[in-house]
């Protein structure tokens, strides 16, 4: 039993006992009190009547008269008049009265009337003795009004006791809940103080957990802090903070092959020209400068557009890419122009040159790169702040037009032309973790279904991404009540700005109880970072139907994230721009594995996204990640 079980027993229990003996000390002091009433009543009775006989002078009529006369009040049970000699000379007795107390109380709490007896004489001569006894009815009566009243009584105090009872048990279960779901909270990895209660016993006991979370909140930001240091150890350049070679082709990647993705996109690549000579001619420290104003003038670039991102490929050449399509030669002839009027500052010969190509999801890196390369050249060839391009510029929105793509999403929604695919998450042993499920579109009644690269940017412009993701979990739901294998739907970021959208996914879930504690749900890390309060909202609210909540493409702002620990996340997926090459790269190996070790210290599982060949998948397993799924996974079944 509880704890507070306990407490409500006892003062139960002392209630009722209080309640029991206060009406039984009552009930039979009011008993002895009513006996010694009838005896003294009867005792009294009895020498009054006595004397009344005595002035009769003997007369038999006189006396049978008086003591007819009393009797007839009806309060007398029993009177006789007994002779010297012991003969009766007179007798009455009456039927006991109609009782309002009940048959079971007269048995229960007998009262005695024992009956008066007095000498009744004629002068110096004694006639004999008078007898007397009362109705004892009129007693038990008033002992059982006595008894109620007692109890009416007693039962309030006890209401009003168990009320108090109440309030103060109530006082002990808050700070004890509060206690309980702290610790719940730890098991969740969240680390949430509460404030001291003003009991003595349960303060020290809150001040001792409080104290413990400080310290585990001490050691997570330690973890984050050492993952950020790996990270940057192990993405980053050195000199300018930009992401090195590895990381940006393992970004770039991921973005041509990602789901939800950009369909269409860019690409710069940027070299100083004649790098060698500027270090001979300027010196070191200088050179070292003027790669660094390359470097934040590409970084202006991320700051404004969301999805850009930057990297140092080798010590002259940089590359940007660009997460729409038909604007790489745009940008690095806007990038250029912005050089070319600060860079003579550190000599005529610092210059730079440029190349663009345009990129389309599913393209193979190598094709791109090639191309890149290719622009470059060529740039190179044309002298200093020369911009040349490759590719043709995106043509998907231009060819259908915005107005197109919304009517035709509409239109796909109305008419339900999404399906869901399904990609396998396995653990080591290669059991199903779960079915990966991103959202496919029919735009046109006979096309193909169009992954999210293709649709995503429009659904959001026309704010349809919160019904397409409740199509999604529906879909999820149905699925999963057929073949009860769990599964994992993605869920946009601008579905998290609708006000509604959180509780009408709980409200969806809640009625499919049994599918819910299957269903896996993800939003990107950037929601966490941009929209932390939105994601932790939504976990509120899905987290009593059982489903799970995660993140998807994390890795490179985990660490920098405040407070990861207090959004009850389940699970998180590593983005394969940070799984590439791990099981070559020693750095990124490291950094890989501190982030599941921060991560396991939440209790979140870690899954591996892009898993593309069997020796990242080994490292991977080495580094502790709890599931991968991608290319190699899907291939080999695990």
């Amino acid at each position: 039993m509880s704890l507070i079980g306990q407490i409500w027993l006892k003062l139960f229990v002392v209630i009722v006992l209080a309640f029991v003996g206060g009406v039984a000390v009552h009930t039979d002091s009011m008993r002895d009190t009513l006996q010694s009433q009838l005896r003294l009543k009867n005792a009294d009775n009895a020498s009054a009547m006595a004397l009344v006989l005595s002035q009769q002078k003997g007369d038999r009529a006189l006396m049978d008269l008086a003591l007819s006369a009393q009797f007839d009040t009806g309060y007398y049970r029993r009177i006789r008049l007994v002779g010297s000699d012991g003969a009766v000379l007179f007798a009455r007795e009456a039927q006991p009265r109609p009782l309002d107390a009940p048959r079971w109380f007269e048995r229960l709490l007998p009262i005695e009337s024992p009956a008066g007896v007095a000498q009744v004489s004629d002068g110096w001569r004694a006639i004999g003795r008078v007898e007397v006894e009362s109705h004892d009815s009129f007693a038990h009566d008033e002992l059982w009004h006595a008894v109620q009243r007692a109890g009416s009584a007693m039962l309030v105090l006890g209401l009003l006791a168990a009320l108090a009872g109440a309030l103060f048990v109530g006082r002990i279960r808050r700070p004890l809940e509060r206690a309980v779901e702290q610790a719940r909270s730890l098991e969740r990895g969240e680390y949430v103080t509460v404030d001291e209660p003003g009991t003595p016993e349960l303060r020290r006991l809150v001040r001792a957990m409080n104290s413990m979370v400080a310290r585990l909140k001490q050691v997570f930001e330690g973890q984050a802090r050492q993952v950020e240091t790996l990270r940057r150890q192990a993405n980053c350049d050195a000199l300018t903070g930009l992401s090195n070679r590895a990381h940006f082709l393992g970004q770039l990647d991921a973005m041509l092959h990602r789901e939800d993705g950009s369909a269409e996109g860019g690409l710069v690549l940027l070299r100083i020209l004649d790098l060698a000579e500027l270090n001979r001619s300027i010196g070191h420290a200088s050179a070292d400068r003027l790669i660094e104003t390359v470097a934040q003038a590409l970084q202006a670039y991320t700051a404004r557009v969301d999805g850009c991102f930057v990297g140092r490929l080798n010590g002259s050449d940089f590359a940007m890419c660009l997460p729409a399509g038909g604007v790489a030669e745009e940008t690095a002839r806007a990038v250029s122009a912005a050089l070319q009027a600060v860079l003579p500052a550190f000599g005529r010969q610092a210059a730079v040159a440029a190349g663009a190509v345009e990129a389309a999801r599913g393209m193979p890196l190598a094709e791109l790169m090639a191309q890149a390369d290719m622009a470059l050249a060529r740039a190179e060839a044309q002298g200093p702040f020369a911009v040349a391009s490759a590719g043709e510029p995106g043509q998907a929105l231009a060819r259908m037009g915005e107005g197109g793509w919304r009517r035709r999403l509409h239109e796909a929604l109305g008419a339900g032309r999404v399906a869901l695919v399904e990609y396998p998450v396995r653990g080591e042993g290669g059991q199903l973790v779960h079915l990966e499920c991103p959202l496919r579109v029919q735009i046109e009644p006979e096309g193909p279904q169009e992954p999210a690269a293709r649709w995503l940017p429009l659904a959001a412009r026309a704010r349809l991404t919160a019904a397409l993701d409740e199509r999604a979990l529906s879909l999820a739901l149905g699925a999963i009540a057929l073949d009860g294998q769990p599964r994992a739907i993605n869920l946009a970021i601008g579905s998290l700005s609708d006000s509604g959208f959180a509780a009408r996914l709980r409200a969806q879930l809640m009625q499919a109880p049994r599918a819910a504690r299957q269903v896996w749900l993800e939003v990107p890390e950037a929601a966490a970072a941009d929209h932390f309060e939105l994601v932790r909202e939504l976990g509120r609210q899905l987290r009593p139907t059982g489903a799970r909540l995660g993140l998807e493409h994390a890795g490179e702002r985990l660490g920098r994230i405040e407070r990861l620990f207090e959004l009850g996340l389940d699970y998180v997926k590593l983005d394969g721009s940070i799984t590439r090459d791990v099981g070559r790269d020693t750095h990124r190996a490291g950094f890989a594995a501190g982030l599941v070790t921060m991560l396991h210290s939440l209790s979140v599982q870690v899954i591996a996204e892009g898993v593309a060949a069997q020796a990242d998948a080994d490292a991977l397993w080495q580094c502790g990640v709890d599931a991968q799924t991608g290319p190699w996974v899907s291939a080999s079944g695990g």
